[in-house]
């Protein structure tokens, strides 16, 4: 594209899927090993392969592909790993759906047909979210795309599994998990959230056998109390002494329970009694253990009452039976009070259903043994928490582990290895299928029908996605990884899985450092959820503001840990941002015809000097931003100095250069540095708005293939001019001074004004009296510089800046009559608004029903009509020439 066919205007969708397509077609994504370089290898946390791009997505891949695309151009051998994850619960969940839109269900189809079904659904819509990420830019290693059921990722997981099972670390036992009755399967601990929810105190009598009173207990599930097979009380509570031993006669049911004495009971709380239902609550299933209590499993899989819980109760929905429990405890006399009380309830993360503690026989990993090693990695420091405050968050979290239940009752995952022999009941784990029982000889043996847990698989991820078990170049070249870039609602899913799995079978960290980022909310600091319908589709923001845009409007204002907030506000300055580099970026190339690089540029003017030497300390302080992780702060960096110095101050200077009666070397001394400056500012912007980069980059002199494969910038110290800045520094100073009197005080662009400055310093006005040119240029202004004014000047607008006082007489610039009336109208009216919203602001009535979003707006209101009104007041002085 010639310069003259460079459009006035920067369109995206003109730009992004050109670029994209050119970059992934040269392979400028791809990496092969090479020992002579430096590696550094990400691997990109797999999104669910039923998944749509969401705003946590795009920032979390934004934050990599920054980090990649800068290292990339530092020299590292860089490979950034992608792929998704097959998504168990998700994924079967789809497939479903899809069978009971056709009138069928996985029973009918069987468990074969169900698979193809999967695997199908898998192929026609398992690209989506690799091509929603395309569309972001991300500059993964597609060559090497990975998926957790791939050929070499399951032979990963049959490995661990069994040599997790041959050293005694997995194991299959009954045990109270978490049951999720729509999902119809268990869930780990970590996969259950905890939300608050209004419910129920119930006081219940559990009277003596012996018909001498009875013991209080209190409950928020009486539903529970038809599998209680005991009430426990503390060994030294001396309001039970003689109750421990004896026996209760449970309400409804009439079964004889006993009172036992346990150290788990808090003889504080409460009346010191608890009921205990071993099959559904796990600290019950503690106690029941170690007292041999029976365990009656009262709620069945389903979320109904069972056969157990007797012929009045089963077939209830489980809340429908509390309903009916609470009335006939009532009638019998049973219920002593009721008292209302808000508490966590535990929902399953998938599909927000009550989860249910339900005893069952479930594969489980021991995972004492594994944390040790993952807890010292972490405090010698061996892997890194950026920030800081999250390593003991994890080590709170491993010190503190239970072991970690793999089994799920899907069909949809990689099937647990084990066989079981129908004639003598031997377990036989193995890699391959088992046709024939080691022990007894015989052929009728049938596989454990359940999965393992989706993140059995995603805990090998750094090293399996390498090739492991297989001993592979590049498991040597790349393991351990560099960083790990993820959210902080899965460090406990996932960072600290793939911590203890690496250690254990690769005897390392799978990586360095983990850089972890906060959840993307939107504007009124919300989670972005279906159910509030505050979402925002990134793919729709892409369409209509680029991707570019979207990823500047994620990173600024962007700090390591910390949630963000989603708004369009943000995003529109982004978009105005890319509009302003492209037309700095066009009147640049536009002044480049006669331009030809190599040549030798001269002597450098002031402002030459100082944009040069500003670059310098831009591509350092951006450079290590970046190694800080302060990824945020870096573009905000950028931004200033693109926006304010080298657009608003830099190319303004250079016009006359470029435009007006200047020597040919001139021209050419400034064609070079606005050419040289240019082009390192879009490579240090390029990891962050990697596609406007490319396509003006493209445009300039001496360009190569592509920016991402252009060397960073490195700061040079030669030509750093603290002088030139300092110099710079005071003519800006001055100039915004005079341009601040023009706007408060409404002169029009086109009129010249006076403008005179009172320099006491001999240096600054040495500085000033050089640089005069730049100051007219720039203000629209005559310049008088004196040491000392004989006497100020009346109805003269006044500022003091670097020393320099600065007076613009007013008197014949504007109509100070007029002027002063139309302020004084305006004043007026921001009193009367300040007023009106101080009125609502101190109004209980208003403070009490509004939404805190309305509130915080006339707040808002409030700050901005103050800081009006004190300006207007400011302005109204100066024109009274500061006689108040």
């Amino acid at each position: 594209m010639a310069i003259k066919d460079i459009p006035s205007t920067y369109d995206p969708r003109s730009v992004e899927d050109r670029w994209y397509s050119y970059w992934e077609k040269s392979s400028f994504f791809h990496t092969e090993v090479k020992p002579e370089q430096e590696p550094f290898c990400i691997v990109m946390p797999p999104p669910n392969v039923t998944g749509q791009l969401h705003m946590g997505h795009a920032l979390d891949i934004t934050l990599q592909d920054i980090l990649t695309r800068w290292r990339r151009m530092q020299g590292y051998n860089t490979l950034w790993v992608p792929g998704t994850d097959h998504a168990g619960i998700a994924t079967q969940a789809k497939v479903e759906e899809q069978l009971a839109r056709e009138g069928s269900s996985r029973y009918e189809l069987g468990r074969e047909e169900f698979l193809k079904r999967a695997w199908a659904w898998k192929v026609q819509y398992g690209d989506r979210i690799t091509t929603q990420l395309r569309r972001l830019g991300a500059s993964c290693d597609w060559q090497r795309e990975r998926f957790t059921m791939d050929k070499g990722c399951s032979e990963a997981v049959l490995e661990v599994f069994i040599k997790l099972y041959e050293r005694g670390l997995i194991y299959r036992d009954y045990y109270i998990t978490n049951w999720c009755p729509k999902c119809q399967t268990t869930i780990s601990d970590i996969e259950v959230e905890h939300l608050e929810k209004p419910g129920h105190f119930y006081h219940l009598k559990y009277p003596f056998k012996d018909g001498e009173g009875f013991i209080v207990v209190a409950t928020t599930r009486p539903e529970t109390m038809l599998g209680d097979t005991a009430v426990a009380v503390h060994p030294g509570d001396g309001r039970y002494a003689g109750a421990v031993g004896k026996k209760l006669v449970l309400p409804l049911v009439g079964r004889e329970v006993p009172v036992i004495a346990d150290e788990y009971v808090d003889p504080s709380f409460g009346t010191g009694a608890v009921k205990i239902t071993p099959a559904h609550d796990p600290n019950d299933f503690e106690v029941g253990h170690r007292h041999g209590l029976p365990q009656v499993i009262v709620i069945d899989k389903e979320g109904k009452m069972s056969a157990e819980a007797g012929p009045r109760y089963q077939g209830l929905e489980r809340y429908d039976c509390r309903k009916k429990i609470v009335r006939d405890l009532e009638a019998g006399g049973y219920l002593l009070k009721t008292e209302d009380l808000t508490h966590g309830v535990g929902h399953c993360y998938r599909c927000n259903t009550v989860i249910e503690p339900m005893l069952s026989r479930q594969w489980f990993v021991k995972m004492k043994p594994l944390a040790e090693q993952a807890i010292i990695a972490a405090k010698t420091a061996d892997v890194r928490f950026i920030p800081e405050r999250f390593t003991k968050i994890y080590l709170g979290w491993m010190e503190n582990i239970r072991d970690w239940c793999i089994s799920r009752q899907l069909w949809w995952g990689h099937r647990i290895p084990v066989w079981y022999c129908e004639d003598c009941d031997e377990m036989v784990a193995s890699k391959k299928p088992v046709s024939q029982c080691p022990k007894c000889g015989g052929t009728d043996l049938k596989q454990d029908p359940d999965v393992l847990d989706t993140w059995f698989s995603s805990a090998l991820w750094p090293f399996s996605t390498l090739g492991w078990p297989k001993q592979t170049v590049d498991l040597a070249y790349y393991y351990p990884t560099s960083v790990l870039v993820t959210g902080r609602d899965i460090i406990f899913f996932w960072v600290a899985r793939m911590i203890f799995s690496g250690l254990a079978f690769m005897s390392s960290v799978p990586f360095r450092e983990v850089f972890i980022h906060g959840l993307v909310l939107d504007a009124l600091g919300r989670k972005m959820s279906k159910s509030l319908g505050n979402g925002v589709d990134p793919i729709d923001v892409i369409e209509s503001y680029g991707a570019d845009s979207l990823r500047f409007m994620l990173v600024t204002g962007n700090t390591p840990g910390n949630d963000l907030r989603f708004n369009f506000e943000k995003l529109e300055g982004a978009r105005n941002f890319a509009n302003k580099l492209w037309n700095a970026s066009r009147f640049v190339l536009m002044n480049l015809e006669d331009f030809e690089p190599g040549g030798r540029p001269g002597q450098y003017t002031l402002a030459d000097r100082w944009i040069i030497s500003r670059f310098q300390a831009v591509a350092g302080d951006v450079t290590s931003l970046l190694e800080a992780y302060e990824l945020g702060e870096a573009a905000r960096v950028l931004y200033e100095f693109i926006w304010n110095e080298f657009c608003d101050w830099y190319i303004e200077l250079a016009k006359s250069r470029l435009y007006g009666k200047t020597t040919p070397q001139d021209r050419y001394i400034a064609q070079y540095v606005l050419t040289a400056v240019l082009k390192g500012t879009l490579e240090l912007l390029h990891p962050f708005m990697p596609f406007i980069t490319e396509e003006i980059w493209q445009h300039l002199p001496g360009r190569g293939l592509t920016v991402m494969r252009a060397s960073w910038p490195d700061a040079r110290k030669e030509l750093v001019d603290l002088e030139a800045e300092y110099e710079m520094g005071v003519l800006m100073e001055v100039t915004k001074a005079i341009r601040h009197v023009r706007s408060e005080m409404n002169v029009p662009p086109g009129r010249l004004v006076e403008a005179l400055l009172e320099v006491p310093l001999d240096m600054t006005r040495a500085v000033l009296e050089r640089g005069t040119g730049y100051i007219q240029g720039l203000a629209n202004a005559r310049i008088t510089i004196f040491q000392a004014l004989k006497e100020k000047p009346e109805q003269a607008a006044h500022a003091v800046t670097r020393g320099v006082e600065v007076f613009v007489p007013l008197k014949g610039l504007i109509d100070i009559e007029k002027e002063t009336a139309r302020l004084q109208k305006e004043l007026a009216a921001l009193e009367k608004d300040l007023a009106r919203v101080r009125g609502k602001l101190n109004n209980q009535g208003f403070l009490g029903k509004a939404p805190a979003d309305v509130i915080e707006k006339e707040r808002k209101k409030e700050e901005e009509f103050s800081g009006r009104q004190s300006a207007v007041r400011e302005r109204l002085y100066m024109l009274a020439g500061g006689r108040g």
